[in-house]
């Protein structure tokens, strides 16, 4: 029988590679490691690579094992979740793991400047009521840029086309450096293509859409601190579900 919410909060009350500040209204509360990853946590100067939205945070621990040269620190709001990632990073001693349980909308308040070098957002909610929710968004970019470094990397993994192309457009009018872009992320991937890294990883929720019949898209683009950036104006036809298994509520058939 699998372990109950609040027995998998326990565990990770004790686990070193979890850090919990589950606030998102408070007023500022100092997180004393802020700046200080490397030294404090990790002990190396190796780069700093954020999954947003990690789940279970099985790209976050596939991403360590892949790379055993980075640090990954995957972060989220939900802890029974992420107690699954956790706790296969502590059984196999990966010491290039973190996670972080908190609010994504104060993101900054954990990381000093220039302090994470990369950024996946792998299937996040595609929020497409409300532009500011997006992690796409440029206020969510606004916010990535007081700790990511100039020029930082943006990865994008999502079987949503509204928020693909939101992105997609939102990328264009900002004029931000795309690298890396394809709307069937598995059709394009083979063992040595540029894909491989996007494609080496498949969660569980990947699987059941990729299952489902679903594209997997994926975007890979840098993020310049210098300039203002600027929301898209265009409309989008949203998404016929919700997530898996589940129809749209809305009646509306676009949105920007």
């Amino acid at each position: 029988m699998s372990k109950g919410k609040l027995a998998k909060f326990a565990d990770m009350e004790t686990y070193e590679n979890v850090f919990q500040y589950p606030y998102s209204v408070v007023e500022h509360v100092p997180f004393e490691m802020q700046g200080h990853w490397h030294e404090e946590y990790f002990h190396n100067d190796n780069p700093i690579v954020l999954e947003l939205g990690c789940g279970k945070g099985e790209y976050t621990v596939g991403l360590a094992k892949r790379y055993p040269d980075m640090n990954f620190i995957g972060v989220d709001i939900k802890g029974a979740r992420m107690w699954t990632g956790a706790t296969q990073a502590v059984k196999e001693g990966l010491r290039n793991v973190a996670f972080l349980r908190t609010n994504i909308e104060i993101i900054d308040r954990f990381f000093a400047p220039d302090e994470v070098t990369e950024i996946w957002l792998t299937f996040s909610d595609p929020q497409m009521k409300n532009p500011r929710k997006r992690l796409t968004s440029t206020y969510f970019m606004n916010r990535y840029r007081r700790f990511l470094i100039d020029g930082g990397l943006i990865h994008l993994k999502t079987d949503s086309n509204f928020l693909f192309t939101y992105t997609t457009y939102m990328v264009e009018k900002n004029r931000l450096p795309l690298v890396l872009r394809t709307n069937d992320l598995y059709s394009e991937n083979s063992e040595y293509s540029e894909f491989s890294e996007a494609a080496s990883i498949q969660t569980y929720y990947e699987q059941m859409w990729i299952d489902r019949g679903l594209n997997i898209k994926y975007m890979k683009f840098h993020l310049p601190h210098d300039g203002e950036l600027v929301e898209p104006d265009i409309e989008i036809p949203l998404d016929d579900y919700r997530s898996y298994r589940r129809d749209k509520r809305s009646s509306l058939d676009t949105a920007k």
